[in-house]
C-alpha cells in the first residue's frame, strides 16, 4: 500500500516580521472532503501496517478486558436519606445509577440507565447526575459527539417521566436551589469557554432562563457547585494562575450574588463552608506551596482571612475536608501525598501511615459533617485501588472495597515498584521517577522500557495502578513515570520551573531522565519508548527534534503539537486561557521562545523514531488537525525508513472512546505497536 501523501498549498504566516510556511494550514477545514479523504487514508495505512498485529490486538484486548469484573458497582453511600450506588451488569458499557431509600434491604431505584440512553450513539458520555433535595427529581446531561458540549435534561425519578425541560450547549453540571424549583448552570460560548451561568425554573422553557453572571474576560473559565453543607451555591471564575468566587443562600435562588474576595493577579484560591466560616486553600501572602485559612461568611473578604494550616516550603497542600471536630488535609511532601488528620478539639495531629516507595492516595468522598469516619483512597503501581473508611478517634482501618483483577493469577507479589532519582543536566536538579516491572524482569540494555509523562499546568502523574498496564510487564517491560517540572510532583516551585519562559525545563527533563535509566543500564535506545497525551504529546514530539536517537519509538495521544500557530489562533477552544500556562506569542519574547521547541515547526530532515499519532476528530482540547499536520510534516522530512502511522478516531474527542472496555481497544493498538517494534528488534539482533 503507498504510504498517504497530504497536499501542499502554500500558506505563509507573518508575525513579528518572521515569516513561516505552513503548506498544510488548510487541513482545519473540519468540512472539506479532501480533509476527510486524507484522515481516512492514514487510518487506512494505519490498519494496513499493523496487519500483522490484529490476532495480538484482539488477544490483548480481551486479556484486558477479562480482568475487569463484568458486574462491579461502588461502595454504598448514604446521603440525603437514601444509599446511592453506582453498577455495571455483564455485557454492558456503561453504568447503571441507583439508590435504595433508607436501608440497603429497600428495593432497588433505577434511577439512570446509561446504557440505554447511548443506545443509537457511536460516543456517548453521561456527564453529571445530581437528585433535587427533595429527591423527587434528578438532573442529568449527556454528550454524543465528544466535544464536551452536554445537553441537561430533568427526569421524575419517582414515575421515570422526562420532563419538557432540555438546555442545551453547556457544561453539564447542574446545581440545585434548596426549595427544588432551580438549577444553576453554565453556557458555552463558540469557542467552547464556559462563560455564562444561568438560573432556570423547572417547568419552563431554556429561552426564559436567567443569565446570573457573565465572564467577559476570555482568560476565565466559569464553574458552578454547592458546598458540601448544601447552604451556599458558589460561582467559580478561574484562569490558570486567578481565581474569584461568589456565592448565594442555596434558600434563596434569586437573592443577590456577592463576591468573596475579588479577583487580584496571582491570587489562586478554593473555598469550603462549614458552620459560620469559610474555609479556604490559597496561596496569598506568597504562600506558594498554599496555605489553609478561614474567614467569616459575613464579611469574607482577604482582610479577615486566618490561618488554619500555615504555609510551609516544603509542603505542598493540596486539598482538604472538613468535619465537625476534625480537619483532613492532604499534603505533598517530596512527591509523595500523606493524609494528616487533626483533632480540632485538642489539636492533635497524626498521619496515615503508606509503605510503598511510591504511590498516591487520596481523599474520597465524604458528604457527612457530624461523623469521625474518613473515606480515602490508596493505589501503588504494585497495588489496585483500595477504598478505607478510617476511624479518626479510635484511629482504626477498615477495608471497604479493593479492585480486582481477574482472569489471571496477578498477586502484587510479583511485580516490583522503585522510585529513582536521575540528576538534571543542570548538575544540581534531581527529578523523581517511578518504576514498576515484574519481578522476573531484568534490568538490562536489552529490557524495553515504556516512559510516560506530562508535565504541564501543574498537573501531577502520581504512581498508580493500572490493570491495562499488567499487559505489558507480563510481557518483559518496565513501565516507568519521569516526575518532570511543569507538573506539582515537587511543590508549585516544581511548576513555575516548567511553564512559560522555562517550559524548556519539561523537555530537558524527560531527555535527562532517559539517559539517567539509559546509564544505570535499566534499557538502551534500541528498546527505549516514550508516551505522552495531549501536553504530554507536545512533550515527546519536542524531545524527539531534540533527541530522536534516544527512543525506538514514541506514542503521542491527542497531541498539542502546532503550539505557535495555535496560540495565535483565539478562534480555537481554550486558547486565550492558556497565555497564562505558555505566554502569549503576541509578545515577540514569547513567540520566538515557542517557536524554538514547538514540535510542528521543528520538523527536520533528519530521523526519527518510530511513531504512532492518535487523534479523534471531534476533539475539543487539541484540534485533530495539529496531528494531522504533524504528520504529513513528518512524511515529508523525515530520512528514515521508520514506522510512522497516524489513526484518528472519526466518533471520539479528546478522551478518546466512550464505554467501558472500547477503550481498551486504544490501549491494545498502542501495546500491540510497541511489541511488534520489540518483535523486530529481535529479530535484527538474533
Amino acid at each position: 500500500m503507498n504510504i498517504p501523501q497530504a497536499k501542499k498549498i502554500e500558506k505563509i504566516l507573518e508575525k513579528h516580521g518572521d515569516r513561516r510556511s505552513d503548506p498544510y494550514f488548510w487541513m482545519n477545514e473540519r468540512e472539506n472532503p479532501e480533509v476527510t479523504a486524507y484522515l481516512e487514508s492514514e487510518n487506512e495505512y494505519a490498519d494496513f501496517v499493523m496487519k500483522d498485529t490484529e490476532q495480538l490486538q484482539e488477544e490483548l484486548f480481551r486479556e484486558m478486558k477479562a480482568r475487569y469484573k463484568k458486574d462491579d458497582e461502588s461502595i454504598p453511600y448514604f446521603f440525603n436519606g437514601y444509599w446511592y450506588i453506582v453498577r455495571y451488569e455483564k455485557g454492558k458499557e456503561y453504568p447503571i445509577f441507583c439508590r435504595k431509600h433508607l436501608t440497603l434491604e429497600s428495593p432497588e431505584e433505577v434511577m439512570l440507565d446509561a446504557n440505554e440512553l447511548a443506545q443509537g450513539y457511536e460516543y456517548f458520555d453521561l456527564g453529571s447526575a445530581a437528585a433535587s433535595p427533595d429527591n423527587r427529581l434528578g438532573a442529568y446531561s449527556t454528550d454524543t459527539v465528544g466535544r464536551r458540549i452536554y445537553t441537561i435534561q430533568i427526569k421524575n425519578l419517582n414515575t421515570g417521566e422526562l420532563l419538557a425541560d432540555i438546555i442545551e450547549n453547556c457544561t453539564g453540571k447542574a446545581v440545585w436551589s434548596a426549595d427544588n424549583q432551580y438549577i444553576f448552570y453554565v453556557r458555552k460560548d463558540e469557542n467552547l469557554r464556559a462563560y455564562k451561568v444561568f438560573r432556570h425554573k423547572i417547568g419552563t422553557t431554556s429561552q426564559e432562563d436567567a443569565e446570573v453572571y457573565h465572564e467577559k474576560d476570555e482568560a476565565f473559565d466559569v464553574h458552578v457547585y454547592k458546598t458540601k453543607s448544601l447552604e451556599y451555591i458558589f460561582i467559580g471564575s478561574s484562569s490558570t494562575l486567578s481565581d474569584e468566587h461568589l456565592f448565594i443562600s442555596a434558600n434563596n435562588p434569586l437573592g443577590e450574588w456577592k463576591i468573596l474576595q475579588p479577583r487580584a493577579d496571582e491570587l489562586e484560591y478554593s473555598v469550603e463552608h462549614f458552620a459560620d466560616d469559610f474555609y479556604i486553600i490559597t496561596n496569598a501572602d506568597d504562600a506558594f506551596n498554599f496555605k489553609l485559612v478561614k474567614t467569616p461568611v459575613s464579611t469574607p473578604g482577604i482582610e479577615n482571612w486566618t490561618d488554619i494550616v500555615p504555609h510551609r516550603e516544603d509542603v505542598l497542600l493540596e486539598g482538604f475536608e472538613i468535619f465537625r471536630n476534625f480537619l483532613v488535609v492532604e499534603e505533598r511532601k517530596e512527591g509523595l501525598l500523606q493524609l494528616k488528620v487533626t483533632d480540632t478539639r485538642n489539636a492533635e495531629s497524626h498521619y496515615l501511615p503508606f509503605s510503598d516507595p511510591t504511590y498516591t492516595a487520596f481523599i474520597s468522598l465524604n458528604l457527612e459533617f457530624d461523623t469521625d469516619k474518613l473515606r480515602y483512597g490508596y493505589t501503588s503501581l504494585t497495588q489496585p485501588t483500595t477504598a478505607y473508611e478510617y476511624d479518626m478517634g479510635a484511629r482504626t482501618t477498615t477495608l471497604l472495597k479493593q479492585q480486582e483483577v481477574l482472569g489471571g493469577n496477578f498477586s502484587p507479589e510479583n511485580y516490583i515498584s522503585e522510585r529513582l532519582w536521575a540528576k538534571s543536566r543542570d548538575g544540581e536538579t534531581m527529578i523523581p521517577v517511578s518504576l514498576v516491572y515484574h519481578k522476573n524482569t531484568p534490568k538490562s540494555p536489552e529490557t524495553p522500557l515504556l516512559m510516560y509523562g506530562y508535565g504541564s499546568y501543574g498537573h501531577t502523574v502520581d504512581a498508580g495502578f493500572s490493570n491495562v498496564r499488567l499487559s505489558l510487564l507480563d510481557r518483559g517491560f518496565i513501565y516507568a513515570i519521569a516526575h518532570i517540572r511543569g507538573g506539582e510532583y515537587l511543590g508549585r516551585e516544581w511548576y513555575e520551573e516548567g511553564r512559560m519562559l522555562e517550559k524548556k525545563n519539561t523537555f530537558y527533563d524527560f531527555i535527562d531522565v532517559a539517559k539517567y535509566l539509559i546509564s544505570s543500564k535499566y534499557t538502551s535506545p534500541a528498546h527505549l519508548y516514550g508516551m505522552g497525551g495531549s501536553a504530554g504529546g507536545l512533550l515527546v514530539g519536542a524531545v524527539i527534534n531534540f533527541e530522536p536517537q534516544l527512543f525506538n519509538g514514541v506514542i503521542a495521544q491527542v497531541p498539542f503539537v502546532d503550539v505557535v500557530t495555535t496560540m495565535l489562533d483565539e478562534t480555537i477552544p481554550l486558547t486565550a486561557g492558556e497565555y497564562d500556562e505558555w505566554g502569549n506569542p503576541n509578545d515577540s519574547e514569547y513567540y520566538h521562545y515557542m517557536k524554538s521547541y514547538s514540535p510542528y515547526e521543528n520538523v527536520e530532515a533528519k530521523a526519527y523514531p518510530n511513531m504512532l499519532i492518535t487523534t479523534g476528530l471531534h476533539d475539543s482540547q487539541v484540534q485533530y488537525w495539529e496531528p494531522a499536520k504533524w504528520t504529513a510534516k513528518l512524511r515529508e522530512l523525515k530520512t528514515d525508513n521508520n514506522i510512522l502511522i497516524f489513526k484518528t478516531d472519526m466518533s471520539s474527542g479528546h478522551g478518546g472512546a466512550s464505554g467501558r472496555f472500547e477503550s481498551l481497544k486504544e490501549d491494545a493498538l498502542e501495546f500491540a505497536f510497541l511489541l511488534k517494534l520489540e518483535k523486530k528488534n529481535n529479530e535484527q539482533f538474533n
